[in-house]
């Protein structure tokens, strides 16, 4: 089985049905439109509409359409294509043309640089690349040097010149599946790592991991035709598309919102009878804060279905969960570990009845494997610190084009994630750090994840990243950055006073107010903290008592 055969089957059996949503709530218009009506208002330079559908029948076929689309300019098997969109109803139809073409799919971030963009084309070997409007500018300033790229398919309007409309072009292909043939085993994906410790790495997957990915989804969550699930995070990353082959394995609707304000996230909600939500930490902070603060009144909004909210991508610190609780009582909660070398979320996961452990990122989830390991890959003695190793089928094939950087973490099938954790006595895993981020003062180590899960407990702070800053005397110590909810004030004296409860070796020795850069899947950029505070001397710092 191969991940096409799923939205073949639901076109076949529930093709009437809504597969896709797409919500644009800073638009004004409230009209519900078909994706062909949308089409006719972008054409008419009316704008992208309130609302857009798309049902599973229209959707294979949009794949269909472009995978031939794809084959008439020649591409074989294991040709590499990049998608460079913001999410959109169009995404996933693209995707999956590509891989029913038999190509390599190799979707990218849309926060890179043109630098970045084609350090990552020339790393693929991507030679058909689709578009949106967003990158025309990024992609000018280093057109020169994306000589590999055969061709550029543009989707939006104001095509520019060295592109080819897309949507225009799919029109004059055939709606019929191409007659290509592949099977699990065939090569299907590259993504490529967050980028927060350099340039990314290419990640290769095959089918089977995207199929196996299907099925852990549906396992963890227990989604049926009848869920709804709302997608939020981008779809170039792992993340939200294997969060959504949940729906695509149960042939339920999903909703992609374009925004992350409380308040859109609530009105698709209402408006959609969304039961799902993966959420990222800084978006169920914003929720709980506008809650607070009386800005959001919960009974403007018909939130009864809503049945399960679950949250990936970083740590999550516990008090946010016992608080979101409070706010939502009827709500069954999962938080899911993954990377995108393990092909995103769930090959670690809590489960959806373990609020007693909350804190933890849970056991090994569906068809896989974990252990903690030290530096030499032997599994420490039970409760102690080490580095969690995963292994099932959504482990990588290989960073691509980069063996020695595969031979550091692939280890006879076990995946070395980087990641600092420790088992408890029922099996549960807590993580701990990542290993690179382990602050080392007069001998003793830090882990920063501990620090900002005490700081998050004050009440005037919504996030905290906790960085190794040097130290002529220790080596290191902790610095925390510290960004204050909307409204609220603190001094280094509270922050310090708030320490108190800390071990003293623990408690951060510099403290910063300012806000905490988060990438586009939530995680905390520490390396762009580190660069700022750290890079190339030693900084003054104020030793606490």
């Amino acid at each position: 089985m191969v991940i096409t055969d799923f939205l073949e089957r639901n076109a076949r059996l529930w093709g009437n049905d809504t597969a896709l949503v797409e919500m644009n709530p800073s638009e004004d218009r409230d009209r519900a439109v078909t994706w062909r009506e949308a089409r006719l208002i972008e054409q008419a330079g009316a704008g992208t509409p309130y609302r857009r559908e798309m049902s599973w029948a229209d959707f294979d076929r949009r794949a269909n359409r472009f995978a031939n689309l794809l084959l008439s300019r020649g591409v074989e098997r294991g040709t590499k294509v990049g998608i460079l969109m913001t999410n959109c109803l169009e995404f996933l139809p693209l995707y999956f043309g590509i891989l029913k073409a038999g190509c390599i799919v190799v979707p990218l971030n849309y926060r890179y640089s043109g630098d970045e963009i084609a350090y990552c084309l020339d790393l693929a070997d991507v030679e058909y690349l689709i578009f949106g409007p967003e990158f025309v500018s990024r992609l000018l300033s280093v057109l020169p040097s994306l000589t590999r790229v055969k061709t550029f398919f543009y989707v939006g309007q104001d095509r520019p010149s060295f592109a080819e409309d897309c949507l225009r072009m799919m029109s004059f292909c055939s709606a019929s599946a191409p007659p290509v043939y592949f099977d699990e085993d065939d090569l299907a994906a590259i993504y490529f790592s967050s980028g927060t410790t350099g340039f990314p790495k290419a990640i290769l997957h095959c089918h089977k991991a995207l199929v196996h990915s299907c099925y852990t989804e549906q396992n963890h969550h227990l989604q049926t035709k009848d869920d709804v699930f709302l997608c939020i995070p981008p779809l170039y990353h792992t993340g939200a598309k294997m969060h959504w082959f949940g729906s695509l394995l149960t042939g339920g609707k999903a909703v992609i919102l374009r925004g992350t304000k409380p308040e859109w996230i609530l009105r698709a909600v209402t408006e959609e009878k969304c039961t799902i939500v993966w959420l990222l930490v800084p978006w169920a902070q914003d929720i709980l804060d506008a809650i607070d603060s009386g800005r959001i009144d919960l009974s403007h909004y018909l939130l009864d279905q809503w049945r399960l909210m679950h949250i990936g991508a970083q740590p999550v610190p516990p008090s946010l969960i016992l608080r979101w609780m409070k706010v939502f009582p009827h709500h069954k909660y999962d938080t899911n570990y993954g990377l995108s070398e393990s092909l995103g979320p769930g090959c670690v996961h809590l489960g959806l009845d373990h609020l007693d452990k909350v804190g933890a990122i849970g056991q090994p989830g569906f068809g896989w494997q974990a252990k903690i390991i030290d530096e030499n890959g032997v599994p420490t003695p039970h409760g102690e610190v080490g580095e969690l190793a995963v292994k099932g089928p959504g482990v990588m094939l290989e960073y691509y084009k980069n063996p020695e950087a595969t031979a550091e973490i692939l280890h006879d099938g076990w995946l070395w994630t980087g990641d600092m954790a420790r088992e408890d006595e029922d099996g549960f895993i807590w993580l701990v750090d990542r290993k690179k981020d382990v602050i080392i003062t007069g001998g003793e180590n830090l882990y920063p994840v501990q620090i900002e899960d005490f700081l998050r407990a004050n009440d005037k702070i919504k996030d905290v990243a906790v960085i190794g800053i040097p130290d002529a005397r220790l080596g290191e110590i902790a610095a925390a950055v510290i960004e204050l909810k909307e409204g609220c004030t603190a001094t280094e004296a509270e922050i310090n006073e708030f320490c108190l409860d800390l071990p003293k070796y623990k408690r951060p020795r510099r403290i910063i107010f300012e806000p905490v850069p988060r990438n586009a899947t939530g995680k905390i950029e520490k390396p762009v903290l580190r660069q700022k505070y750290c890079h190339g001397r030693l900084v003054e710092v104020q030793i606490l008592s």
